[in-house]
C-alpha cells in the first residue's frame, strides 16, 4: 500500500513538472547530447529575403555544432510573445529576436532574462531594455546611398517622396535618417510626401504613391523606399500614369523582381542588404555568447581596428543602455554592377537574369 502511494505521488510530481516545462515555468537543463540550442525568431516570413535569413542562420549554427530552434511571429506582437515562450520552454541557450515592434518588444527580453537566456536583437533593435547585443545591417548607410544616387540623378533638385516602413521600426527610422541627412544639404530638393506603411506593405505603398501623384499632378522626381516591396508598389502606381522608368525609384533588400527592374530600366537603384553576412554574424555571436563570450568584445572585434577610438562603431543606445552592436555592410545596386554585386556574391543566380544582362 505504501509503495503504491509513493508511486502515485512521484507520478503526480513528474506530471506537474512536465506541465510546468510546457508552460515555460521551468527551463529544462540542456543535456550534453543536445549541444547548443539557439532560438531564432523572425517577425515574419512575408518578404522574399527572410527565406535567406533563416537558411543562412540555420546553416551557420549547424556548422558551429549547434541546433536552431525557429519560428516566426506573422507580424503580430502577441504571437511573438507566444513564440518566444514556446522556444524558451524547449531549453535554448541564447535567443535571437527580430522584433515585430522595436518599441514594445522589451517584454520579450524580460521573459528571456527571467530564464537567464541572453538576447540578441536581429536586424531591428529592441528599445528601452537591458538588451545583450544587437546585430544589424548599416541601415543609416542604406538611406545615404539611396539619397546620394537620387540627387546625382536629379541634379540635386526636385520633388521627392519617402515611403517608410512601420511606425516605430528602428530600420525604417535609420534608413529615413540617412536619406534626410543627405537631402538636407540640397535646398532645391523638396520632400512633398513622407509616409509610414504598416508591415512595409507594397499595396499600401501603391495607394500612397497614387494619392501623391494625384495631389502633385504627377510632378514627382524621385521616390525613395525603405524596402523592395514598397518600391514595387510605387512602380505599379507610376505605370498606371505612364511614368514608369521616368521617375527615380530606389528600394532596399534587392528582391529578385527589383533587381530585374533595375536591369530593365524600370527602377533606378536598389541597395543590397547582405542577408547572408547578417545571419552568419548573428549566428556567430549567438554561439559565442552561449560559450561565455563578452558581447562588447565581440562587437569590437567585428568592427576592427577603426573601433579603437570610436564606440559609435560598435555600440547603439537603445534608450536604456549602450548595446554592443555588429553592423554588416550594404551596397548600392545599379544596372552596371549587378554582375559583381548580386551574381558574383551568390545573392541571386545568373539564371534568373537571362536576356537582361549585357
Amino acid at each position: 500500500m505504501k509503495k503504491t502511494l509513493v508511486a502515485a505521488v512521484l507520478s503526480a510530481l513528474l506530471a506537474g513538472w512536465l506541465f510546468a516545462c510546457v508552460q515555460g515555468w521551468v527551463v529544462p537543463r540542456r543535456s550534453t547530447q543536445q549541444g547548443l540550442r539557439i532560438g531564432f525568431v523572425l517577425s515574419t516570413m512575408q518578404e522574399e529575403r527572410y527565406q535567406k535569413d533563416r537558411a543562412a542562420f540555420d546553416q551557420r549554427v549547424r556548422d558551429l555544432g549547434g541546433t536552431m530552434v525557429f519560428n516566426d511571429a506573422k507580424n503580430d506582437g502577441q504571437i511573438q510573445v507566444q513564440v518566444v515562450q514556446e522556444i524558451l520552454a524547449r531549453g535554448v541557450t541564447v535567443m535571437v529576436i527580430q522584433p515585430v515592434n522595436s518599441d514594445t518588444a522589451k517584454n520579450l527580453v524580460d521573459l528571456c532574462h527571467q530564464r537567464n537566456v541572453p538576447v540578441i536583437a536581429y536586424d531591428r533593435v529592441i528599445k528601452n531594455c537591458p538588451l545583450d547585443m544587437y546585430v544589424t545591417m548599416d541601415s543609416y548607410k542604406v538611406g545615404m546611398l539611396q539619397a546620394q544616387a537620387a540627387v546625382k540623378a536629379t541634379g540635386g533638385r526636385g520633388r521627392y517622396v519617402i515611403l517608410k516602413g512601420t511606425v516605430g521600426h528602428s530600420v525604417a527610422d535609420e534608413i529615413t535618417r540617412g536619406v534626410k541627412d543627405v537631402l538636407k544639404n540640397y535646398p532645391d530638393v523638396q520632400i512633398v510626401a513622407e509616409q509610414n506603411h504598416p508591415n512595409w506593405a507594397p499595396d499600401e505603398a501603391l495607394v500612397t504613391t497614387e494619392n501623391v501623384l494625384t495631389r502633385e499632378q504627377n510632378k514627382v522626381d524621385a521616390i525613395l523606399c525603405n524596402n523592395s516591396g514598397m518600391a514595387r508598389g510605387a512602380i505599379q502606381a507610376l505605370r498606371k500614369v505612364g511614368l514608369e522608368g521616368k521617375v527615380f525609384v530606389a528600394g532596399a533588400d534587392a528582391d529578385l523582381d527589383n533587381v530585374r527592374y533595375v536591369l530593365q530600366g524600370v527602377q533606378s537603384v536598389e541597395v543590397l542588404k547582405g542577408v547572408v553576412p547578417l545571419a552568419q554574424a548573428a549566428a556567430d555571436a549567438a554561439v559565442a555568447l552561449a560559450k561565455g563570450a563578452n558581447p562588447l568584445e565581440l562587437a569590437k572585434q567585428f568592427a576592427g581596428p577603426a573601433a579603437a577610438n570610436d564606440p559609435k562603431l560598435y555600440t547603439y543606445n537603445n534608450g536604456a543602455v549602450e548595446v554592443p552592436t555588429i553592423n554588416t555592410a550594404v551596397e548600392l545596386v545599379t544596372k552596371d554592377n549587378v554582375e559583381k554585386v548580386i551574381i558574383e556574391s551568390g545573392f541571386h543566380p545568373r539564371s534568373e537574369f537571362e536576356g537582361l544582362l549585357k
